[in-house]
């Protein structure tokens, strides 16, 4: 057959050596293939009793400055690269002495792997950037009409089992198949180095990810590499194949926190679901926000509760008194270490179920205790510092890249433009809600009392309606707990853009609003709050969540 690629000559050059004596012996024993090597690779073939022909034998040159030098030479390139159907290449060949190479086996320096070491020297990291490696992969890919590349280990028995059904040769489609996963190999490869290399840029490197000062320098193109960390059961819904997948280590730094929560390990319970990924990855960044022993439950990536407190137990119980209704079957972040007592409470005393409980890590008595509970997805990630740089989101055809909502906020660059200014306990509770408000679906309305947030209106198609809700929830738990429903604290992402707002949280005891400001109405709601003795706090930041 006309497609049949007959192997009589390979070169082999691995950092993974797994598999690799059983392929190349086969390659020799049962097709005859010479065997081209080099360094430590040809080591393990001599070693294991396969013939080897030096890669500095055959080429006539030594390896050379430390083993940068070895491949990179026109009898290893124009073997692969030489067209078998063109007579001028096969004459060029023949008067140069180049021989034909028909397989090229060759995976790469471990660079990611290497810069996962947090301790990694950049002059290390550069020393493990492949440039031999990935020239053969490419050279083989772009003439796979006649060579056979194999990048992976777990295609050494596929093509073995080809050569033993073709009389030792292989089928393009089959070169086909291993040409595109070469240079998927390839981009990936030379992605996680560039992504490495902006991370580690002086500012003012024009293609750095990231700018001096922080910000998303939004390059002309971006290369992520994601591995596959788990197959879930099922997506959204049952009819959803899904996996979650990590960063890699040169993209981590960008888009994983220092204790992400693809990483933490998982102590207990059944596997986490597609929707418990995302509902924890919301808690776990929303109890990020405070320095104070701070607890989130969250619903459907909503904080249907939040608190804090002077420990991370007093932080639940507030937390849960918030609404007991809603955090039936929600995720638990805490931002400190969970104690005995916190499992108590909510296991035993509340009988609260819990999909996920996330937090930095828990007492041995904690996870003795949480131990009756089995199917409870238990996470410990190590710490409770930080976010990632950037996010991403996938739309039909692309990807949405922007930085990360930390902006770092100084209640002293606030304006407070009403007659009235908030008292220093309505200021707690106005950063409190402020906090908490950057997590809830826009157009998102927050309800604080006493550092509690006791009113949420998520995700309504207007903000009037987002306001009543959350109004509407803060009355139920002050009437529950016997608190008097007035000297409410308002949160709200985004600007009023009528005082329509002002008006309707007024009427239902809010005595304190913040606000990004900014829209070309702010004087209406401005006289608003003067009308009703409300204090109001622009912020000049929105945090629109969609």
């Amino acid at each position: 057959m006309a497609d049949l690629g007959k192997v009589s000559r390979a070169l082999i050059s691995v950092t993974d050596k797994t598999g690799v004596v059983e392929f190349a012996k086969a390659l020799a024993e049962e097709f005859g293939v010479e065997i081209i090597s080099t360094g430590g690779t040809a080591k393990v073939l001599v070693e294991a009793g396969v013939p080897v022909v030096p890669i500095e034998e055959y080429t006539g040159f030594p390896e050379m400055m430390e083993g940068r030098v070895k491949t990179l030479h026109p009898k290893v390139h124009g073997g692969l690269l030489a067209r078998r159907d063109s007579e001028q290449h096969m004459a060029e060949a023949a008067e140069h002495g180049i021989g034909m190479i028909d397989l090229v086996c060759v995976n790469l320096y471990e660079f990611e792997k290497t810069v996962a070491n947090p301790d990694v020297t950049f002059a290390d990291a550069i020393e493990h950037i492949d440039i031999g490696g990935p020239s053969m992969l490419r050279s083989a890919a772009k003439n796979a009409d006649a060579v056979t590349v194999v990048s992976d280990p777990a295609d050494y028995e596929t093509v073995l089992a080809e050569m033993r059904a073709n009389d030792g040769a292989t089928t393009l489609e089959t070169r086909r198949r291993l040409q595109v996963k070469v240079y998927t190999t390839t981009a990936a490869y030379d992605g996680a180095i560039s992504t490495w290399l902006a991370a580690q840029a002086e500012s003012g490197c024009a293609d750095a990810v990231l700018t001096a000062d922080g910000e998303f320098a939004a390059p002309a193109a971006m290369s992520v590499k994601l591995e596959k960390a788990q197959d879930l059961r099922y997506g959204e819904n049952p009819h959803q194949a899904a996996a979650v997948y990590r960063f890699d280590a040169a993209n981590a730094p960008l888009f994983s926190s220092e204790a992400p929560l693809v990483g933490a390990e998982q102590l207990q319970g059944k596997p986490l679901s597609y929707n418990n990924f995302l509902d924890a990855e919301a808690a776990w960044n929303a109890v990020r926000e405070f320095d104070e022993p701070g607890v989130i439950i969250l619903k459907h990536q909503n904080p249907c509760g939040s608190a804090v407190a002077g420990d991370v137990t007093e932080a639940y119980d507030r937390a849960f008194a918030c609404d007991p209704k809603s955090a039936f079957g929600g995720i638990v972040a805490v931002n400190r270490e969970v104690p005995l007592s916190l499992v108590e409470h909510f296991a035993d005393r509340d009988k609260l179920f819990v999909e996920v409980l996330i937090a930095p890590s828990f007492t041995p008595e904690a996870l003795e205790r949480l131990a009756k509970r089995p199917n409870l997805r238990v996470l410990a990630t190590g710490a409770a510092s930080g976010h990632a740089k950037l996010e991403m989101r996938t739309v039909d055809g692309g990807m949405l890249v922007q930085r990360v909502d930390t902006v770092e906020e100084d209640p002293a660059t606030f304006t407070f433009p009403t007659e009235r200014k908030p008292t220093d306990a309505e200021m707690r509770d106005l950063m409190f809600a402020w906090k908490v408000c950057k997590t809830v679906k826009s157009n998102a309305i927050l309800i604080a009392k006493d550092e509690m947030g006791i009113g949420m209106g998520p995700g309504q198609p207007n903000r009037v309606d987002s306001a009543l809700l959350a109004c509407q929830r803060a009355e139920e738990v002050c009437e529950r707990l016997g608190w008097e429903a007035d000297g409410y604290a308002c949160a709200s992402d985004a600007f009023f853009p009528f005082r329509d707002n002002v008006d309707t949280l007024a009427a239902h005891g809010v005595t304190a609003i913040i606000q990004p400001g900014g829209s070309v109405r702010d004087e209406e709601s401005i006289d608003a709050c003067n009308e009703h003795g409300i204090a109001m706090v622009f912020t000049g930041t929105r945090h629109f969540r969609h």
